[in-house]
């Protein structure tokens, strides 16, 4: 009987990882992103082409997810990534987590800031040529963000209520209320100066 009990627990932890990876997807394959010349898909890694520009983003569209990243960034580096975003007006119909040098922006416009929204609770990047592990956690109107092990994000986009306006009274480039945005869209990337490189995406769909 001893037996049985272990063999059928065993069969339902793993029967339950297997559900788990079932809603695990790797994004760094060319079946699951738009490709184009701007980018370059190598050995499982993500980078700028010789002739960088814009933005890569996936093919399909997430809602809540979680999403770990790994980057490295190069001197002076500008990049961000992308989510809940309409590739068409990635910048009035999406949100961004900014991905940059460690100390080139600050305020709201800082590595592991909500774009033009919200600022880190603190800084976490490392510095250019160091790997850092970004966790992004987006569940209906919350959103989190975990950076290099410190959680940098914690915020519920119903805050947003004001056209151009953040909570704390501050302007922002949205003409859209953020409690208005569409909870669903891409997962993207930006080139905005400077080398990026990117070794993990990986998004696990939250039910």
């Amino acid at each position: 009987m001893k037996q049985i009990i272990t063999f059928l627990l065993v069969s339902i932890l793993c029967f339950g990882c297997a559900t788990s990876e079932d809603k695990c997807i790797n994004l760094l394959k060319a079946e699951e992103l738009h490709l184009n010349e701007r980018w370059i898909l190598k050995d499982g890694m993500l980078y700028p082409s010789a002739t960088p520009r814009g933005m890569m983003w996936t093919k399909k569209s997430f809602s809540n997810f979680e999403l770990t990243v790994e980057y490295k960034t190069s001197e002076k580096c500008n990049s961000g990534i992308f989510f809940r975003m309409n590739p068409k007006n990635p910048v009035q119909e999406g949100f961004e987590i900014q991905v940059a040098s460690p100390g080139l922006y600050k305020g709201k416009h800082a590595v592991g800031s909500l774009y033009d929204a919200k600022e880190p609770t603190s800084p976490a990047a490392k510095a250019d040529g160091e790997w850092n592990t970004m966790v992004l956690t987006c569940e209906g109107p919350r959103i989190k963000l975990v950076l290099n092990g410190s959680e940098v994000q914690n915020l519920t986009l119903d805050d947003w209520t004001t056209v151009k306006k953040n909570p704390d009274g501050s302007k922002n480039k949205f003409k859209t209320a953020l409690k208005d945005l569409p909870r669903t869209g891409h997962i993207g990337v930006q080139y905005h100066g400077q080398p990026v490189w990117y070794r993990k995406l990986t998004v696990r769909v939250l039910d």
